[in-house]
């Protein structure tokens, strides 16, 4: 990876961005790095949705979200040299830390750019793990330009969230992980932000179950992938979207991250933001796990019936559970009213 890496780059295969081979070379570098997080089960929710449901718990991951994964793969397959000067990012939260404890366990520095109205623990927990923050303003200002300027003016690898091959394979280990203790399932959900956590599910549950629906979730206020997949070409919505699935405020998908989605992905389905607060209820009062607002989104379309046909056996990827606390109460108080 390069200080600007290219969306054009491959793949182990050459042919195709991110092979199932990427995703298992990404999968052997993260053992003992990365924790091979739980498959919840739970006859309850069975029984609310009308399926078999297969949990894969990202928020007990390393940083509590699937970002870890790319991030270590990424950085870790960058020349020592690099390293040693450093890496730079730009993140709503969870790729922050990911960088930013990725860049630490490898002996280098971070320095990440983020919205300065980031939920106050993610900024916290990302100058916790050692990084430099620099914040911006999420409406007004291009946080791509400005973490290509720091990194050409510091000399840093840039290291994007989702726009990048090796990125996309370490997410894909969580899908990887999931389907090798669950066996073969009808279906698998993923929550859709930049969508790499989605390519990447998508290119290593369909090379074990070719039949497999993996279908992604979007929260209603940012559906840019669910048009760029009805236009056949990538759109952009008219502004930053305003959702309590803040980690899924994109304004239009990656370019690789599309490529990848559009060949492989069945489809996607929306959550409203009534309907995510109420999956983070059930997730915490009956599930006894706490999960932030993009991390509910698939299992807020399952709860909600969005998904038909109903698939007899179906994974969810809940993708982290970085929330504060005063954020989680004020998102319950939200939906008890």
């Amino acid at each position: 990876m390069s200080s600007s890496p290219s969306t054009e780059a491959t793949g182990a295969g050459g042919g195709e961005p991110v092979t199932a081979a990427d995703v298992r070379s990404a999968a052997d570098r993260l053992k003992g790095v990365a924790h091979r997080t739980p498959v919840l089960r739970s006859r309850t929710l069975d029984r609310l949705v009308g399926a078999e449901v297969h949990l894969k718990c990202e928020n007990f991951q390393r940083i509590g979200a699937f970002k870890f994964r790319g991030a270590y793969n990424a950085v870790s397959r960058l020349p020592a040299d690099q390293l040693a000067n450093g890496v730079a990012a730009y993140s709503s939260g969870n790729h922050a830390q990911a960088v930013a404890l990725a860049a630490r366990e490898l002996g280098s520095r971070a320095v990440i750019v983020m919205p300065e109205d980031t939920p106050r623990s993610k900024m916290q927990a990302t100058q916790d793990y050692g990084a430099e923050v620099v914040v911006y303003d999420r409406y007004t200002e291009d946080r791509e330009v400005i973490g290509r300027r720091i990194a050409e003016e510091r000399g840093l690898a840039l290291v994007p969230p989702y726009e990048h091959p090796h990125i996309i394979a370490g997410q894909g280990t969580a899908a990887l992980e999931l389907l090798e203790e669950s066996g073969e399932l009808d279906a698998l959900l993923v929550p859709v932000g930049g969508g790499g956590l989605a390519a990447g599910s998508a290119v290593a549950a369909t090379s074990l179950y070719p039949d497999i629906r993996v279908i992604g979730v979007e929260p209603e206020a940012g559906d840019d992938t669910r048009r760029s997949l009805a236009a056949g070409r990538r759109v952009a919505l008219d502004a930053v979207p305003r959702t309590v699935a803040d980690g899924q405020a994109a304004v239009t998908p990656g370019e690789l991250t599309f490529s990848v989605n559009r060949r492989l992905l069945a489809g996607i389905e929306l959550v409203s933001d009534e309907e995510i607060r109420a999956a983070m209820r059930l997730a915490f009062e009956r599930l006894k796990i706490v999960v932030e607002p993009s991390g509910a989104t698939g299992l807020a379309a399952l709860l909600a019936g969005r998904i038909d046909p109903l698939p007899r056996r179906v994974g969810v990827v809940v993708s982290g559970g970085n929330i504060g606390t005063e954020r989680f109460l004020e998102l319950m108080r939200e939906d008890a009213d």
